[in-house]
């Protein structure tokens, strides 16, 4: 989990853990019933960016599961995915924000509380529509099943991106985030509230 260069194409990565010991793999059963049932979120961190950043919460490295690989993705405005194809699906339930997939070349447009769909075998891409606001996914996949029966195939087409976009600033991934509120850029509040303070003055000198 965590690792800051998971998507660092030369990087060798464990699509599927090996499980070795006695038949009844006693050893095996009391590692998995200490592990903690719990994955905090502030124990990991995102990784990649500068345009799409990426949590992973469950892979096989990790030693909690062998049939999922769960990550959240965000993306920063106007920020994009790479461009990538592999046999398994996916889901990405969309917590917030509005964008659009390419697969295979159709774009289907998303927005939160949607869930996109990435059939088998589909170049696909991932983009945050809006300029000004973050994207945010959750991402459920089997791809390590999928390992395990050897249909191995997967190649990006593209990297993701190197540059941040024109307009995302100096953005960072949200590690704490209240949902029940809207994102907020912090600059246009900054001048919202300036207005605020300039029409307080100016009710305050018409007596109102």
């Amino acid at each position: 989990m965590g690792n800051a260069s998971h998507y660092d194409p030369t990087k060798k990565r464990m699509f599927v853990r090996g499980i070795s010991g006695e038949y009844n793999l006693k050893h095996e059963l009391e590692r998995l019933r200490n592990l903690p049932r719990v994955v905090k979120s502030t124990s990991l961190q995102f990784t990649a960016g500068p345009q799409a950043f990426s949590k992973h919460y469950m892979e096989p490295e990790d030693g909690l599961g062998q049939t999922l690989h769960i990550h959240l993705e965000e993306y920063a405005p106007g920020g994009r995915s790479q461009m990538h194809g592999h046999v398994n699906e996916a889901v990405f339930y969309i917590l917030d924000g509005r964008g659009y997939e390419l697969h295979d070349g159709v774009r289907y447009d998303w927005k939160a509380g949607d869930v996109a769909i990435v059939h088998n075998n589909c170049v696909h891409q991932h983009t945050n529509a809006d300029e000004h606001a973050p994207a945010r996914a959750l991402v459920i996949k089997t791809k390590p099943m999928y390992m395990f029966m050897n249909m191995l195939f997967q190649k990006r087409v593209t990297e993701r991106p190197t540059e941040p976009t024109p307009t995302q600033g100096d953005f960072v991934p949200r590690e704490d985030v209240d949902w029940s509120q809207p994102w907020h850029d912090h600059d246009h509040d900054h001048g919202h509230a300036h207005d605020h303070d300039h029409d307080h003055a100016h009710a305050h000198a018409h007596g109102e």
